[in-house]
């Protein structure tokens, strides 16, 4: 199989995120290490090979304001469009920042292991595929969501549906429509098989248990990986059991 010709302007990552929640309002402003999340996803990442830029993709919303005014302060990449339709943010978000192909990960999964991204990143490119995810199956625990696709094939689905869910759900149209598409699901290994673990900041306890994860586990070296944190969890059960009652939304194919 031909394997797709790399250089350093074929990915860029984009990153949703919005002030609005409505279970936890301003969640990416919310300080992890002295910074706000977003900022701090963005630190994790950073380190991620092949990949040019990460920019935020925001929206119009006065709410938003606050984390524009952040992203200009520390010269981050952004581009503000719809809130409700976020599948025309990313597209033109990619559009915008002449992005080929587009490294999705959402703005409330400050913990993601960017080893799993270059893994995701890996195996678009040694595959030649039109989508890579490790959450259509999930195996992984909430907030090590990753999907790759190109902005081609983001444009043609754009023209394809305007069903709400694909259009608020960037990447539904290809999950529900896997036979059009060349789609891999990468699988967790069994030691990392934790579906049910919550990683994501959805509510006010995920922020505490992620709070306590990345005191305790945070360097200036090196990025802490999944690995560390299921350590960390699996020797203090009373952390890993703040957020065990929060109820993950779950979108329907």
């Amino acid at each position: 199989m031909k394997q797709k010709k790399v250089n350093k302007n074929n990915f860029s990552i984009i990153i949703e995120a919005r002030m609005s929640s409505s279970r936890l309002p301003g969640k990416v402003m919310l300080p992890l290490n002295n910074i706000p999340s977003i900022h701090y996803l963005i630190n994790r990442i950073s380190c991620v090979k092949n990949v040019e830029d990460i920019i935020v993709a925001t929206t119009t919303n006065t709410n938003d304001d606050i984390l524009v005014n952040y992203l200009k302060k520390n010269k981050i990449k952004y581009f503000r469009g719809s809130e409700d339709n976020v599948l025309e943010r990313v597209l033109k978000t990619a559009i915008k920042f002449n992005v080929k192909n587009i490294v999705q990960i959402t703005g409330d999964c400050p913990l993601i292991d960017p080893r799993l991204v270059s893994q995701t990143l890996n195996t678009y490119i040694f595959n030649n595929a039109d989508y890579v995810s490790n959450s259509t199956i999930r195996t992984y625990p909430d907030g090590m969501d990753i999907a790759i696709f190109s902005t081609k094939s983001l444009k043609e689905v754009s023209l394809l549906t305007q069903n709400k869910n694909d259009l608020e759900h960037v990447t539904l149209y290809y999950k529900k429509n896997y036979k059009k598409y060349k789609t891999i699901n990468i699988m967790a290994p069994s030691e990392h098989h934790l579906p049910d673990l919550g990683l994501t900041l959805d509510e006010i306890s995920d922020y505490k248990l992620i709070s306590k994860i990345v005191k305790k586990l945070h360097s200036n070296k090196s990025p802490f990986s999944l690995d560390d944190i299921l350590k960390f969890l699996n020797t203090n059960k009373s952390i890993r059991n703040i957020n065990k009652k929060v109820k993950r939304k779950k979108v329907k194919l």
